[in-house]
């Protein structure tokens, strides 16, 4: 049904080319238990207890959609109260703070900050009327020249809602440091004095209306932690979590629909979608496409239109990656937007990976005075554990250095466990009987990966270019990947008469390779020994 050419072209025309950087793992002592919450939007009553029930007992704290805003800035409760849900989340010792929400709403959450005092006081009295577990802030929306007011409701909750109940604010995130608009609304440092914790809003980095893209790429999610972690302590924080999926047809000129997890896997069997997992941003893509004389098919009421589609989702492998973060950067906790959207057997997997701190005890076990703060020293560290890269002598890894040809050769028979075949005839001159690395260069001179400068010698001391390593790595994985005619260059830099072109272009396919922000791949720059921890790590899957 679907042309391979046009979804090859689609999958590289959305991948996002992304930077990561990364802190320091601060440490300290994990709690036995992680805080673990998620918001309760979609559903009747009647079915909030069920989809709380197949949680199997993760949650700490529900957060129902109970307390909206008239137009006048006060307090609306909702046709979703229900006293027999609060009830029964009491017998299971689950906390219940509705989350308080404008919708959206400029106007009235403007409204809304300017009759703080009397809302204030309404929210404390429902409160404590119906033994409620305190209030979670969810304005959104407003701007930059109400960040005071904000602020300032959030702290008369505080002085009038009692101290061993929550006061919490879902903030949005802010990976780009952005000062106005929306996002400057939110004073992260100023918020965290009086609330419990911020809920970070790490999802839709894209949205409905904007181009297609990840829901949250683990960069953005990452840099909006950081961002967080340099205003408010750790244990103030919880990462939240997306449990949903958008679409777009590339056809319309406005996508970005929402599609619940629970109903994703129906639509990409019906259109037998073609699905990707991408590395860089650690987000699952499909692409399918919808024929005029197609059966009609409908989400949320809305029939389908005739078009290529791509949908951008999460799965247990993207809602994992983003778990391990939790852990990472010691955070209090999770929580997920929204309840009922996600597949039941994510239960099975989730309680599990938000409390794994295996990325701790590898950072325990390892001391390069060179590393600490730089962006790929969790890459650094993985290989290191797996024994595929090693450092220096004096204690350093040197990430900034050039790798080497020779400890290219090394570093691949180890990640591939590469084993000699026979007696190597011809060696190098200028690494047989002198070279620390003749065993492993001569070990991937057998297999066919590697070459010498010319029959004589092997330059073990010269360092590896970006399209080297991409070609050298191609290699040794064999990638099936058909070559297509784009649209456009891959990179900016690269064109397809370049002798690495092939190389180059299998391996960003996979996932498995990336340019720069500008653009360009810089093919003759020399690889750096942290970029290929880098690499490494994302060549796991391939390597196992």
């Amino acid at each position: 049904m679907i042309n391979k050419k046009i979804f090859k072209f689609s999958i590289l025309s959305l991948v996002v080319i992304l930077s990561f950087s990364f802190l320091g793992i601060d440490e300290g002592q994990a709690s036995k238990r992680r805080f673990s919450m998620s918001y309760l939007y979609f559903g009747c009553p009647e079915t909030h207890i069920n989809l709380v029930n197949q949680t199997n007992g993760a949650l700490d704290v529900i957060t129902p959609n109970y307390f909206d805003l008239n137009e006048d800035g006060s307090l609306k409760i909702t046709t979703k109260f229900s006293t027999k849900f609060i009830n029964e989340m009491k017998k299971k010792n689950i906390k219940v703070v509705p989350f308080l929400s404008n919708h959206w709403s400029r106007e009235v959450g403007r409204k809304a900050l300017e009759n703080r005092e009397e809302l204030s006081t309404q929210i404390a009295d429902v409160i404590n009327d119906f033994d409620l577990d305190g209030v979670n802030v969810d304005i959104e929306n407003v701007s930059h020249e109400d960040r005071e007011n904000y602020t300032d409701f959030v702290k008369l909750l505080r002085e009038k809602i009692p101290q061993d109940k929550e006061v919490s604010v879902a903030v949005a995130a802010n990976p780009r440091n952005f000062k106005l608009g929306w996002h400057g609304s939110y004073d992260y440092a100023e918020l965290a004095k009086y609330a419990d914790y911020l809920m970070i809003m790490a999802y839709d980095e894209s949205y409905y209306g904007s181009e297609p893209g990840p829901i949250a790429s683990i960069s953005f999610v990452e840099k909006s932690l950081q961002y967080a972690l340099e205003r408010v302590s750790s244990d103030k924080i919880v990462l939240g979590i997306p449990f949903y999926g958008r679409y777009w047809n590339h056809s319309e000129s406005k996508g970005g629909r929402g599609i619940h997890l629970t109903v994703l896997d129906d639509l990409l069997n019906f259109f037998d979608a073609q699905t990707a997992y991408l590395k860089d941003s650690q987000s699952p893509l499909s692409i399918f496409e919808i024929e005029e004389d197609d059966e009609p098919y409908y989400i949320h009421g809305r029939k389908l239109t005739a078009g290529i589609y791509s949908v951008w989702y999460e799965n247990e492998e993207s809602i994992k990656a983003k778990l391990e973060l939790v852990n990472k950067y010691n955070l209090k906790g999770a929580g997920s937007w929204s309840l009922g959207q996600e597949l039941p057997s994510t239960w099975d997997y989730y309680m599990e990976a938000l409390n794994d701190d295996s990325l701790d005890e590898d950072d325990k076990d390892v001391k390069f005075s060179d590393i600490d703060n730089h962006w790929a020293k969790d890459d650094i560290l993985s290989v290191q554990t797996k024994g595929w890269m090693k450092g220096y002598d004096n204690g350093v890894f040197a990430p900034d250095s050039s790798l080497t040809r020779a400890e290219a050769t090394v570093t691949i028979v180890r990640a591939f466990n590469l084993e000699k075949q026979g007696e190597v005839v011809d060696g190098f001159n200028d690494v047989t009987g002198i070279h620390w690395a003749e065993n492993e260069i001569h070990i991937a001179k057998e297999h066919g990966i590697i070459n010498g400068i010319d029959e004589k010698n092997f330059e073990p001391n010269r360092p590896v270019s970006r399209e080297e390593m991409a070609v050298l790595l191609n290699r040794v994985l064999d990638l099936d990947v058909e070559i297509i005619d784009l649209r456009k260059p891959l990179f900016n830099d690269i064109q397809e008469e370049r002798w690495s072109y092939e190389s180059i272009f299998s391996m960003t396919f996979k996932g498995l390779i990336r340019g720069y922000e500008d653009g360009s791949f810089r093919p003759i720059d020399s690889i750096t020994r942290g970029q290929m921890a880098s690499l490494l790590n994302r060549m796991t899957e391939y390597i196992k």
